[in-house]
C-alpha cells in the first residue's frame, strides 16, 4: 500500500468521526434529557394509579329486611281486598243503590261489622246483618284489618331504606333470621303484637287504631 493511499484512508476515518461527533452535538437538549432520564415504573404492572376508596358496609339488618318477599305479600293481601270490594259492590246492586255510593266498613268494639254511608238506615242495617252473617266476609275482613296496615308500614319503610338508606329498627325487629319464619302471617303477628303492646316511643307511631275499608271514597 502506498503512502498516498494510507493518508486518504486515515483522512476518511477522521472525517467520519468528526461528522458523528457533530451530529451528536446538534441534537436538541430535550431529546438528550429524554434519553438520559427514562421514566421509572411505579406500582404493579397493569394496576390502577389510584386505589378506590372502600364502600361503606351495609347494615346486615337492612339487608335481611330487603329479602322479605314483599310482592308475594301484596298478592296475598290483594285477594282479600278484591273479595271485600266485590262483596260490597254486590250489596249495593242487591239493594238497588247507586254503584258509586260511598261505604265505610269497620269493626266494632265487640268485633261486629259496622257499615257507614249515605244510605237509608233500614238498608244500612240490612247490609250490616248480611255482612255479619257472611263468614267468608268476616274472616277476610279480619285478616285485612291487620295485613293491610302491616303491608303499608313495611312497604314505606323499605322504600325509604332503598332510596335514602334510612334504617328502620322496628322493621328489622319484625324480620326473623330464619326465612322460614318470615311468612306474611308470621310478620303480621309480630307487628300486631307490637301495636297492641306499644308503650315505648319506638312503636308509638303504630298504636292500635280503628281499621276501616272504604269503597268509592278517596283516602
Amino acid at each position: 500500500m502506498s503512502l498516498l493511499t494510507s493518508l486518504i484512508q486515515a483522512s476518511t476515518r477522521f472525517q467520519q468521526a468528526m461528522d458523528s461527533r457533530q451530529a451528536s452535538t446538534d441534537k436538541p437538549e430535550s431529546e438528550v434529557l429524554t434519553e438520559s432520564r427514562k421514566p421509572e415504573a411505579t406500582g404493579n404492572p397493569g394496576g390502577d394509579r389510584f386505589t378506590p376508596s372502600e364502600q361503606p358496609t351495609q347494615n346486615p339488618a337492612d339487608l335481611k329486611a330487603r329479602k322479605l318477599p314483599l310482592n308475594q305479600y301484596k298478592q296475598t293481601v290483594a285477594q282479600d281486598l278484591s273479595f271485600i270490594r266485590d262483596t260490597l259492590r254486590h250489596k249495593l246492586a242487591e239493594y238497588n243503590l247507586h254503584p258509586a255510593t260511598a261505604l265505610n266498613v269497620s269493626k266494632g268494639e265487640t268485633g261486629e261489622t259496622i257499615v257507614e254511608g249515605k244510605v237509608p238506615d233500614d238498608v244500612r242495617d240490612k247490609i250490616e246483618q248480611d255482612l255479619n252473617n257472611n263468614r267468608n266476609f268476616t274472616e277476610a275482613f279480619s285478616r285485612l284489618s291487620v295485613s293491610e296496615p302491616t303491608l303499608h308500614f313495611m312497604d314505606n319503610a323499605l322504600k325509604l331504606n332503598q332510596a335514602y338508606g334510612v334504617s328502620n329498627s322496628l322493621l328489622n325487629s319484625l324480620v326473623s333470621e330464619n326465612q322460614q319464619f318470615n311468612g306474611l302471617q308470621d310478620v303480621i303477628h309480630r307487628y300486631d303484637s307490637l301495636r297492641r303492646n306499644s308503650h315505648s316511643e319506638q312503636v308509638a307511631g303504630i298504636a292500635p287504631q280503628r281499621y276501616a275499608f272504604s269503597l268509592n271514597t278517596r283516602a
